[in-house]
């Protein structure tokens, strides 16, 4: 069944159906024609080499053998495709990003976040922005404002080549959680 046809959905994020039939989603996804399951893929992870790569060695057995490829191919990539995928999140409290669903879930601790906080996460957000050229990273999910403050601020402490490799470890993390969510039954 393609993701056009009676039964089925496109892809979607989070909240959104993936659609189609009993047998689950991964089945589903499995099932994709290749443009389409990039795009989905796409939505957990803007990199297009990447999101290539995951769809190219389907079908899967399990979701854990995805996420498995999922890192391998992730690990496998270099810095411009680290730098591709981590152009597609927004600033830790901000909003937008190409998966803004994903990311509204995913910074709602910030939603608690004084005012001082957020003015101390901008001020940082720009600093390590004018540091490493890229926004900061941190799978947020659970950490609470202050804690994604201070871990902010320690990195700003790195060189750059180490704190792309921080950032695309949290990029992967982050990634993990996404391919869950999304390929959820």
């Amino acid at each position: 069944m393609t993701a056009g046809s009676a039964g089925s959905a496109g892809p979607a994020g989070p909240g959104g159906s993936v659609g189609g039939g009993d047998d689950g989603r991964l089945a589903w996804f499995n099932r994709l024609g290749r443009p389409v399951a990039v795009s989905a893929l796409l939505t957990a992870c803007h990199s297009r080499r990447w999101a290539e790569a995951v769809a190219d060695a389907r079908p899967y057995a399990d979701v854990e053998s995805l996420q498995q490829t999922a890192d391998d191919v992730w690990q496998q990539l270099g810095p411009s495709d680290w730098r591709e995928a981590l152009d597609g999140h927004p600033r830790i409290g901000e909003q937008g990003g190409t998966s803004a669903g994903f990311s509204r879930e995913e910074q709602a601790g910030m939603s608690g976040a004084s005012d001082n906080v957020r003015a101390a996460i901008a001020a940082a957000n720009r600093s390590y922005e004018d540091r490493f050229g890229h926004v900061f990273l941190i799978s947020a999910a659970g950490r609470t404002p202050e804690e994604i403050l201070d871990a902010l601020r320690v990195r700003l402490g790195n060189d750059s080549a180490t704190e792309l490799r921080v950032a695309a470890d949290e990029h992967r993390r982050i990634t993990r959680l996404r391919l869950t969510k999304l390929l959820a039954d």
